[in-house]
């Protein structure tokens, strides 16, 4: 992101001399340029300049050389002798360019440098060093470590240079003492990637005085010549391949530089300027193309004009191309990648010169013989420039701006520009016939209504007042009278399309905290949740209140899952959906069971030392059909029809909801009593009864033979839950020790899993009636009955309630007993009875008819009752 210095920013707004940086970040803020951190230095002083008075070289026995020096680093620092005079320091230089005469940098002891690296007296080389002439690197300037700074290098003008003294502040010479602000970008705000883009918001902002530098750079740029007219290089454009319509490039302008000295050093202010900004500094060619594209956000790219020849023409890759880019990478290149070529010995468009838009290549670079520029500035499609840096890992400084969009009316100013930097400081002499293939379009008028701005936002403005914050973004602005405006966008705001996006531009600039809150009025018609919602809410309220603790866990599985659950993976990969590029590379899949991905939660408690729990999920299972059609790929932009929706529902996996449960360790912990109890199936089967009864289900238990239970689960305490009509939702029961033991769970863990989805679609939504509440005693009785092993308790209790009928008011099983009295084949079943009457208190001989019934019924099931 951007790195914002504002004495740089000065050169376009007024700053006030009184803005702090967090201030600066304030303001940014409220027009929406984010503020991402403010930098400041980590040198510390003092930092002084200094003059070398000598500097002779001592040869070591390791084979350098080091120079002993003395520097004037001023009176205030120098050091002081036997007689109490001030004499120059000295300082152990090991530089190769340290010479007498020199105007250095000198870090003082007291100072610190990046890294914590603190300076101090130290003797080395047989000499007491009394402080440290810098280098770039070891300030944080830049990379350059192969000589200590000379200030004669540094592109002071020779005033500037006489004017240094010893003592002088060092750091405030080269702005070391200064903050940065990194700001935030959005992608449609690419004019903000520039010093006049972020002068002109703080101006929205604070009102201060903005001038565009580009209106005066665009006048004094010669006019561009294109075609058959004299120009300095034939430029031409062809693209057979534009993605999605629009051409890879639209302008292109370029202009000769002559004369140019390429030796002449980068001016210090502009060094120092590119260093904040994060840049380091190379040549004074490339250094004047870098400063432009940070100033006015056009990318430009100096080529050595003597090495190249016309035409030049911009087109896509073919098939087998490959380019050597500046970083020395030999890339393949793409038929969608965008190129600009040179027609060597009349071939035309034949060699290679860059990839457009993203970074050039090895042929045609500026060398240090080049005294001949051609400065290249263009206009290419975002689209393109986006595909082709990250399709070869380039997220260069130009991609980063022209994949957000460039103003399409700036290239004549910015090489404007650059000729005028490279003139003064590289005499250099700005050719006045540059070449100007302009193919670019008129921005659209969008037919604004003023109204909008209140309909959708609130905010009440007048027309003129929205008139001028349009004009003031850089739009043209016609009409109004009745209220609507014809307005034509800047040509450095391609994101300005729309009504809604004038809106949003009148609604930022106002101020976001001027929108009224308004509460939306309630619509008369129901809201809420729907029935399904609150029933799935009626299930976790049910499970929360029964004492088990709601989780979520991601639904990704893979072979461990299935393993430890005895499953074959290979059995259950063709009806499992595949994700394309999971976030872990064991576990590819999509859940088909809750229980997979629950018990991995499970585990992380009972591994952190939480031993005595019960958890619950509810959650969507993805069911693969092999047999489902292909997902069609549908194009973008555009409302698919009703036959591709239907399509695209066809191909996707089923994807019911489901509800699981799983408990382990103590269901009831030793109290001061003592006395507590494991966890068992009949924990899973009292969760999976309560849930039934909050939603007014009938749910049946039916238990298959060990020989048929599912492999995860015990062959002895599993049971599937029905609905009444045979529907099976799920299972119940304790699970595996087999799986117990693959995932570390206590012996006996109980779970359950139910499909939510089908219980839920087979319940009636007719309005449960209530009882009135009766107001005449109970009578309660304890029924124990002799049965074959082969009746289920259930059915026992279904020949109770049929007995009863409608006086019975609850039954409850509270004693299973097997024993040798009884016989193998045989066990008694207890239950509670509570009978109650709405209108009247029962007698003895009415509960001696309810009970006579109840035994006739359960005698049909070969139940005998017990004494």
């Amino acid at each position: 992101m951007p790195m914002i210095d504002m004495d740089w920013l000065r050169d376009h707004v007024d700053v006030p001399a009184e803005e702090t940086y967090e201030d600066f970040a304030r303001d940014l803020v409220r027009v929406g340029l984010e503020e991402e951190e403010i930098h400041r230095s980590q040198v510390t002083g003092p930092i002084v300049v200094g003059y070398v008075v000598d500097a002779t070289p001592e040869p070591q026995k390791n084979g350098k050389t080091i120079n002993w020096c003395h520097v004037d680093v001023g009176e205030q620092y120098n050091a002081t002798d036997e007689q109490g005079n001030k004499v120059p320091r000295g300082i152990v230089c090991g530089a190769p360019n340290m010479a007498a005469g020199e105007k250095v940098v000198v870090t003082l002891p007291g100072s610190v440098l990046p890294g914590d690296f603190k300076i101090e007296p130290r003797k080395t080389y047989g000499h007491i060093s009394d402080g440290m002439c810098a280098s770039e690197r070891e300030l944080g300037l830049g990379d350059s470590h192969n000589g200590i700074i000379l200030l004669r290098e540094y592109g002071f003008t020779p005033e500037e240079y006489e004017a240094l003294q010893p003592g002088d502040d060092a750091m405030a010479l080269l702005h070391m003492n200064n903050p940065l602000l990194e700001i935030n970008i959005t992608p449609d705000r690419g004019y903000a990637f520039s010093y006049r883009g972020v002068a002109r918001e703080f101006h929205h902002s604070t009102g201060a005085a903005f001038t565009d530098p580009v209106i005066a750079l665009r006048e004094q740029a010669p006019a561009g010549h294109s075609g058959d007219a004299q120009h300095d290089l034939d430029v031409q454009i062809e693209d057979n391949a534009p993605i999605h319509g629009v051409v890879g490039a639209d302008r292109y302008y370029g202009r000769i530089v002559r004369g140019f000295n390429p030796s002449a050093p980068t001016p210090s202010w502009m060094r120092r300027r590119l260093t904040r900004a994060g840049m380091r500094s190379i040549s004074l060619a490339v250094d004047v193309t870098n400063y432009v594209m940070l100033d006015l956000g056009q990318p430009l790219h100096a080529y050595d004009a003597d090495a190249i020849a016309g035409p030049i023409v911009v087109r896509r890759a073919g098939e087998g191309e490959h380019l050597t880019t500046l970083d020395g990478v030999d890339r393949a290149l793409s038929p969608e990648d965008l190129l600009i070529t040179d027609s060597p010995d009349g071939n035309r468009a034949s060699r290679v010169l860059g990839l457009a838009g993203v970074m050039g290549g090895l042929y045609g670079e500026v060398t240090d013989n080049t005294q001949n520029l051609f400065i290249e500035a263009a206009h290419f499609d975002q689209v393109t420039i986006a595909r082709s840096s990250r399709r070869h890992k380039l997220p260069t400084e130009a991609a980063r701006r022209f994949e957000r969009g460039v103003d399409t009316d700036l290239q004549a100013a910015a090489v404007e520009l650059a000729v005028q930097l490279l003139t003064r400081y590289g005499s250099g002499e700005g050719s006045l016939t540059p070449v100007d293939v302009n193919n670019t379009s008129r921005m659209p008028d969008i037919r604004f209504k003023t109204s909008e701005v209140a309909r959708l936002t609130g905010l009440e403005l007048g027309i003129n007042e929205i008139s001028d914050i349009l004009t003031d973004i850089g739009c043209t602005v016609a009409g109004g009278g009745n209220g609507e405006f014809s307005v034509v966008p800047p040509t450095w705001r391609p994101d300005l399309n729309e009504p809604c996006d004038l809106v949003e531009e009148v609604a930022r600039l106002v101020g976001y905290d001027k929108i009224p809150t308004v509460v939306p009025a309630v619509p008369a018609t129901e809201t809420g949740l729907t029935l399904a919602q609150r029933r799935q809410r009626w299930i976790a309220d049910t499970l929360a209140q029964y004492g088990m603790v709601e989780s979520l866990s991601y639904p990704f599985v893979g072979s461990a899952d299935f393993e430890a659950f005895g499953l074959n993976e290979a059995d259950l990969e063709p009806v499992s959906v595949h994700i394309a590029n999971p976030l872990a590379g064991d576990r590819p899949y999509l859940r088909r069971e809750l229980l997979w991905t629950l018990s991995t939660t499970v585990q992380r408690n009972l591994r952190r030392g939480i031993n005595n729990f019960a958890l619950y999920e509810i959650g969507h299972v993805y069911l693969a059909d092999p047999q489902a059609p292909a997902i069609p790929a549908l194009p973008g932009g555009v409302k698919p029809t009703e036959e591709q929706l239907q399509a695209l529902d066809a191909g996707l996996p089923d994807q019911p909801l489901r509800v699981a449960g799983v408990f382990v360790g103590k269901a009831e912990h030793d109290g001061w009593l003592g006395g507590s109890r494991d966890v068992d199936y009949t924990d899973a089967v009292e969760a999976v009864q309560r849930i039934a009864r909050r939603l007014g289900a009938t749910l049946v238990l039916r238990q298959s033979a060990a020989s048929e239970a599912p492999v995860s689960w015990h062959p002895g305490r599993v049971a599937q839950v029905c609905l009444d009509n045979g529907t099976v939702l799920g299972l119940v029961g304790e699970l595996h020790p087999r799986v117990n033991e693959a995932l570390g769970l206590p012996a006996h863990s109980a779970a359950f899993e139910l499909d939510v989805t089908t219980l839920l679609a087979a319940l009636d939504d007719a309005p449960v009636q209530a009882k009135p509440v009766a107001t005449y005693p109970p009578v309660r009785q304890d029924l124990a009955f002799s049965v074959p092993a082969t009746v289920t308790a259930a059915q026992v209790e279904q020949a109770i309630r049929a007995g009863a009928g409608d006086l019975l008011e609850s039954v409850e099983l509270f004693d299973v007993y097997q024993g040798d009295e009884l016989g193998e084949s045989m066990r008694s079943l207890a239950y509670a009875v509570v009978f109650r009457s709405a209108t009247k208190t029962l007698q003895s001989e009415d509960t001696d008819a309810l009970r006579a019934a109840i035994i006739e019924q359960a005698q049909a099931l070969g139940a005998q009752l017990r004494a």
